[in-house]
């Protein structure tokens, strides 16, 4: 089961002066917080580290077992539901009380976006905001032919690395000259395009394996090659 944290908080950030207000304890690792559940029949345990990833479990106060069944796909009666649905309710309330938001989830992508409208005039559009799986994918596009020369996508580790890896991460989908495919696969960081011909189009990783100033040249690549 898709963990619900990095649902909700994809493309929120922390601000800190807004957690110690909620409750959260700051502490060597980054903050925790403690809360009840349900009238107090569970309690939530959120962890949010330096890199602002949230991690959390739901106790029961009296056995201190943690409720396994939250995120267990087998497990779907009506009193699992109702924890599900409290522990969400409390997720979008942190997330509504101490996050701002942001277009991308990860701080490459957000800061390439800054620099393709310094340099293009471009702002990213967001086609598929309606749907739930790919609400957060963001084009940027030709204002004379409307066709996009570089897309930000949110997906699983492991479309790329083939290795069964949930995480979650940015990718940007950029189109290339076709003899250059074999060279700039070689690349850490830059593999065959996720859903996109492998030939014209690649995907780079936005976790920062590459520097921001040679994803640019890239995307000039593409953006000249779109025209």
């Amino acid at each position: 089961m898709e963990q619900i944290e990095e649902t909700l908080f994809a493309r929120k950030r922390w601000m800190e002066n807004k957690m110690s207000a909620y409750g959260f304890q700051k502490g060597k690792d980054g903050y925790t917080l403690e809360k009840p559940l349900m009238g107090g029949d569970f309690k939530a345990v959120l962890t949010v580290n330096a890199k602002g990833k949230i991690t959390g479990k739901v106790i029961d106060p009296m056995t201190l077992d943690e409720y396994y069944q939250l995120r267990q796909e087998a497990a779907n009666g009506a009193y699992v539901h109702t924890v599900r649905s409290a522990y969400a309710a409390l997720l979008r309330d942190i997330a509504d009380h101490c996050c701002r938001d942001v277009l991308f989830a990860s701080p490459q992508a957000n800061r390439l976006t800054r620099q393709i409208l310094d340099q293009f005039q471009v702002r990213p559009d967001f086609p598929w905001e309606h749907s739930a799986r790919y609400q957060s994918y963001g084009t940027f596009r030709h204002a004379s032919n409307r066709k996009w020369f570089a897309l930000i996508m949110n997906v699983k580790r492991t479309v790329l690395h083939k290795d069964g890896t949930p995480d979650l991460l940015d990718v940007m989908n950029l189109k290339i000259r076709p003899q250059e495919a074999e060279q700039l696969h070689r690349i850490p960081g830059i593999y065959p395009a996720y859903h996109m011909n492998h030939r014209l189009w690649i995907s780079v990783v936005l976790d920062d394996s590459l520097a921001d100033e040679a994803i640019l040249a890239l995307i000039k690549t593409s953006n000249l090659l779109t025209e």
